[in-house]
């Protein structure tokens, strides 16, 4: 790897005070969570998908609190992580838990081939596949490929509470829930989009802080149930590309 820009992988080492964390997070692959910090701290940020600023916080920024959302995921459930980018929280996801089988819903070419390539660099093939796509056309299958449904579906940092809605909901099987990592402002969104999360068929969305007692401050998720189907208008192909639409590792 070319480290000709400053990037180091030592910054992706795990901090001695976020060890206990960590352990209780991802318990036996901790060294699996390791590589992948690795990989965000170089290629990832040689490749633009993680900002040379973050790279000293992986561990406590984006892997503990990405990991600390498994605990609203019930055993062996599938999931669609929405807008990956990096794998995020969808890849930390498949590291803390071996039980599910995750799809990385991502539209960007760069991205879902960094994706690609990181499932098979960390063996992660048999549970994780990638979808290069928006999430409209993960609903629809306009692509050729699906239409995805699965009992659980992630996002994190991809957009206001109405419109993720609008992406996701339709991704969710009915009963399933939606669990979306937001910041502090969760419960403004929750007041100012609630009203158009009950039209997309969504049940109350209920804030939950995960990792309480274990990483500070604990992550927050706005989980919403989709209580209800709403017919959904048709997404329109997209222009063919050049890469398939679902990848998967080999």
């Amino acid at each position: 790897m070319d480290f000709t820009d400053g990037s180091d992988p030592a910054v992706a080492v795990l901090p001695p005070e976020l060890a206990e964390a960590a352990r209780s997070l991802f318990g036996d692959r901790l060294d699996l969570a390791a590589a992948y910090a690795e990989v965000l701290a170089t290629d990832g940020v040689l490749r633009g998908l993680i900002g040379p600023r973050e790279a000293p916080r992986i561990w406590e920024r984006h892997l503990l609190n990405c990991a600390a959302v498994a605990e609203r995921i019930p055993e062996g459930a599938s999931v669609l992580d929405v807008g990956s980018g990096a794998g995020l929280p969808g890849l930390v996801l498949a590291i803390a838990r071996p039980d599910l089988t995750i799809t990385l819903v991502e539209p960007l070419a760069r991205r879902t081939s960094f994706l690609v390539e990181v499932v098979e660099r960390l063996g992660l093939t048999k549970a994780v596949r990638v979808f290069r796509g928006r999430a409209e056309e993960a609903s629809t299958g306009s692509t050729g490929v699906g239409p995805f449904r699965a009992e659980i579906v992630t996002a994190r940092a991809v957009a206001p509470l109405d419109r993720l809605s609008a992406w996701c909901l339709p991704l969710v099987a009915p009963g399933g829930r939606l669990l979306a990592v937001k910041g502090s402002s969760a419960g403004d969104e929750i007041a100012a989009h609630a009203k158009a999360v009950a039209k997309l068929g969504g049940g109350e969305p209920k804030v939950h802080h995960c990792g309480v007692g274990v990483i500070e401050p604990p992550a927050t998720v706005v989980e919403i149930v989709r209580e209800r189907v709403v017919n959904q208008p048709r997404v329109k192909p997209a222009a063919k590309r050049t890469r398939g639409g679902l990848r998967r590792g080999r």
